[in-house]
């Protein structure tokens, strides 16, 4: 003697599947060589930030890319929203806390998935060489300097001095 089950089935979806970004419905691809690196006005001068795929500055997903060359340090700093970086070459070098510390910087070679939760403050050295990051995350992108006078944003005519 079999019961018949008298749970509802679910219904069948009937609409499209929603894209992962808003107006990319079609497959598309970035090759390195596509890649477009520019200054951004929150890193040091000579640090290059590439948006791979969406909108950092806008609610939703984004993937930028991070190139520090070899020496750069990115003092303490901290951003509102959760973070997934992927090392792409280059030794990543990342630390926890509100104080540059070279002792607590940790190493993290090409292929290895950091996560870093919002709100977590953090610095980073390009100690070894240049290094290549993927980031994502949801936007909007934040980076707040614990000490603003770090902040390559705002003038300070004493700094280099």
């Amino acid at each position: 003697m079999s019961q018949k089950s008298t749970a509802a089935k679910p219904a069948r979806q009937t609409t499209e599947p929603r894209p992962h970004q808003p107006g990319e419905s079609i497959f598309k691809s970035i090759l390195s060589e596509d890649v477009d690196w520019k200054p951004f006005p929150a890193f040091p001068p000579s640090v290059r930030l590439a948006v791979v795929v969406g909108d950092p500055s806008q609610p939703g997903p984004y993937t930028i890319r991070v190139k520090a060359p070899r020496g750069v340090i990115l003092p303490p700093h901290q951003h509102p929203e959760d973070r997934v970086y992927t090392v792409i070459s280059g030794v990543f070098y990342i630390g926890r806390g509100e104080q540059f510390d070279a002792d607590k910087l940790e190493a993290f070679p090409p292929g290895a998935v950091v996560i870093l939760p919002g709100n977590t403050p953090h610095f980073h050295w390009a100690k070894s060489s240049e290094y290549v990051t993927q980031v994502t995350g949801i936007g909007p992108l934040g980076l707040e300097y614990l000490d603003p006078r770090d902040d390559p944003r705002n003038e300070n005519p004493a700094k280099g001095k």
